[in-house]
């Protein structure tokens, strides 16, 4: 699998932030093995308790993947993605990033515990990319093309 590494992308991407919140219905665990297997690697959690609406506890788990690790996740979720997905978000890449030029990406968390990545906005797997501060704005959208296209 080509993740992106060593491809010079790496001076383009500052950071890759993958959240979820995980219910008390749903095993953490299972939910922490599929990141890793899939996107974050061997990174650890940053997870912060939060209690539902009759009191059942939330957890909010997030990933902070800097530098070279966030290059490798944005290889990861390039090579997971089906090609009908890749062109999706390339249509719809306008509407998909902020005013500082991140991408905002969200997956199906169910798609993802089985291994797979599909958009979805129910219950998502949250994906904030962060360029480098010194990515034009009118080069954006061809930088983020270049990385979700880079390995297939």
């Amino acid at each position: 699998m080509n993740c992106g590494a060593g491809s010079g992308l790496n001076v383009a991407v500052q950071s890759v932030e993958v959240s979820c919140f995980v219910h008390a219905t749903e095993d953490r665990e299972v939910i922490a093995d599929s990141l890793s297997r899939t996107v974050t690697g061997e990174v650890q959690p940053e997870e912060e308790k939060l209690e539902g609406h009759f009191g059942n506890p939330i957890f909010h788990v997030r990933y902070h993947l800097k530098g070279e690790e966030g290059v490798v996740a944005m290889g990861r979720i390039a090579y997971l993605l089906s090609r009908e997905t890749k062109d999706k978000i390339m249509r719809e890449l306008g509407h998909l990033i902020d005013e500082h030029n991140a991408l905002y990406l969200r997956f199906s968390k169910q798609s993802l515990v089985a291994g797979k990545l599909e958009m979805g906005t129910e219950d998502p797997v949250r994906v904030r990319v962060k360029p480098r501060g010194f990515v034009p704005r009118g080069e954006i959208m061809g930088l983020y093309k270049i990385l979700l296209d880079s390995s297939k």
